[in-house]
């Protein structure tokens, strides 16, 4: 058997998969055989984040990847490119001209896990009780756009927006959106630790150890009633300390897939060689990694250091020496990919410059070396992630106008003192809520963004999101998306550095992996069948 290395199309960002893997069918064996999952995401409960699996709690690709299994939306990105469609709605849509009034009929006989019937009484109380906890991940930012929900009957739920919002079939389809039962889910507080209950197509057990999860058995829920069809049985989902830890685990096959994530060596080494029984498959994605700034901390409140460093990164470089081809240079928060997009970054800094940086500073009045310590999460973004902050720290040390340290944290100590505002300047990745460009931009500089980051900009606020929400058509909408991409370029509260591509690598009798990842790099593990190896 050959290792091949399976390229997937795009279409404006979002997945278009083709399949051609050894043995693939149109589904898995359902023979209850277990297909094994690696991941190097850790799920912690901490005193800091004491309820890290609640819907209106989490907030990150990993804790959605096992969400998203477990705990039903009335809407669902599809399969490949398109706007989401129903899952445990049958229907949902706009009811009036101007996008405020939204409806969804359920499924007709949705059940939880334990049996208790799904109604738009639980719907309301879900989204309801995310929107009042407004925990302290940023993630019921999510559902702003929510003046008030309400019920027709046991199966219509009506959605009243403060504001048209065309992106809102989008937001029901992320799990914040999830339908909880309220007899497992208090109204006025998080459901602490990892237990998980919903009416999606898995029901899942959780093994822990000291406080972090190790290991979540995923088995196929028989009285899920929804849009997706299951193609195994059950599926478990290891977590692993490192990426070296992974790939020998599916090197000595006590994993079946690898996803996220992979060191740049390991993406390259199972590109390359020839004589295995592995597929690597690389699809287009949409995550980005940036540095986020605390505009009110001392170090970095003055725009002109902001707009130095901006002057100064060099992305390719960057990029070149740590990602290779797994990754591109990004001169916005929205994707290439995305429609929307414009270079504002490059328009405005054109190609790094130590002398137009002095300039900046000088005119500023600032003293230079500037020091600063540059914060980045040790385990959430893969191995490569240091490599990558030693270059930053390089390219800003040489400059002379800089002093840079570098400080890494576990992602359980450095998501809340990111969130405390204990960071001046920190390192961060972004998997898209949903593959539209008002995703890239509202959560970083609206009201109450997940980041809790002091910067405001009135005109983005008031002005610039709502009008590009009121446009259905995306391409109409582009005027008022590049005006907050050239005012980020300016201000500079977010610095984007690269967007990356997403792979997943599976032993060759593994089916379906072509969708095993959506257009939000979340894992779809109802998508993996047992085939036959090639």
């Amino acid at each position: 058997m050959n290792r091949k290395t399976l390229v997937l199309a795009a279409v404006a960002g979002l997945l278009a998969p083709v399949l051609a893997a050894c043995g693939e069918t149109e589904s898995g064996s359902g023979d209850g055989d277990a297909i094994v999952v690696g991941t190097t995401d850790r799920f912690t409960a901490s005193k800091d984040a004491p309820a890290p699996l609640d819907p209106a709690y989490a907030y990150d690709v990993g804790t959605w990847n096992i969400l998203r299994q477990t705990v039903q939306t009335l809407m669902i990105q599809p399969r490949g490119e398109g706007e989401p469609v129903p899952e445990a709605a049958e229907s949902c849509g706009f009811t009036d001209a101007g996008n405020e009034r939204y409806s969804c009929t359920l499924r007709d006989g949705l059940t939880f896990a334990n049996g208790d019937a799904v109604t738009a009484a639980d719907v309301k109380y879900s989204i309801d009780r995310a929107r009042a906890l407004k925990a302290d991940s940023g993630v019921s930012a999510l559902l702003s756009t929510i003046d008030t929900i309400e019920t027709q009957g046991e199966r219509e739920v009506v959605f009243h927006l403060k504001t048209a919002d065309a992106t809102f079939p989008y937001k029901l389809s992320t799990p914040v959106a999830g339908i909880v039962d309220p007899g497992s889910y208090a109204k006025d507080e998080l459901r602490d630790g990892f237990e998980v209950d919903g009416s999606g197509p898995y029901t899942v057990d959780i093994e822990s150890e000291n406080n972090d999860l190790v290991r979540a058995t995923f088995t196929k829920n028989p009285d899920y009633k929804g849009a997706l069809k299951v193609n195994n049985d059950k599926v478990e989902m290891v977590s692993f300390e490192d990426a070296d830890a992974m790939g020998e685990a599916l090197e000595k096959q006590d994993i079946d897939v690898m996803s996220r994530t992979m060191s740049p060596e390991q993406i390259h080494q199972l590109a390359g060689n020839a004589d295995d029984d592995v597929d690597l498959i690389e699809m287009p994605g949409l995550e980005i990694r940036y540095l986020a700034f605390n505009t009110e901390a001392p170090t970095v409140k003055s725009k002109a250091v902001r707009q130095a460093m901006a002057q100064l990164v060099n992305r390719s470089e960057l990029v070149s020496k740590v990602y290779g081809s797994q990754a591109e240079p990004l001169y916005s928060l929205v994707p290439a990919s995305i429609t929307g997009h414009s270079n504002s970054f490059f328009n405005k800094y054109g190609e790094p410059s130590t002398a137009k940086a002095r300039a900046l500073l000088q005119k500023a009045g600032v003293n230079t070396p500037v020091e600063l310590t540059l914060h980045y999460t040790t385990d959430h973004y893969g191995p490569a992630t240091k490599k990558e902050f030693e270059q930053l720290r390089k390219q800003l040390n040489d400059s002379g106008l800089f002093k840079v340290d570098i400080k890494g944290a576990p992602w359980s100590a450095f998501r809340p003192a990111e969130i405390k505002g204990e960071y001046d300047v920190y390192g961060m990745g972004w998997f898209p809520d949903f593959p539209d460009a008002d995703n890239f931009l509202a959560p970083f500089l609206d009201e109450d963004n997940f980041l809790g980051s002091p910067y405001s900009n009135a005109d983005i606020q008031k002005n610039l999101i709502p009008e590009s929400r009121r446009q259905a058509d995306r391409l109409a909408a582009a005027g008022s998306l590049t005006d907050m991409q050239n005012i980020v370029a300016a201000d500079v509260p977010v610095l984007p550095l690269w967007q990356g591509k997403q792979y997943v690598a599976a032993r060759d009798d593994i089916t379906g992996t072509a969708y095993a990842l959506n257009s939000s790099s979340t894992l779809q593990l109802w998508e993996l069948g047992r085939g036959v190896s090639g």
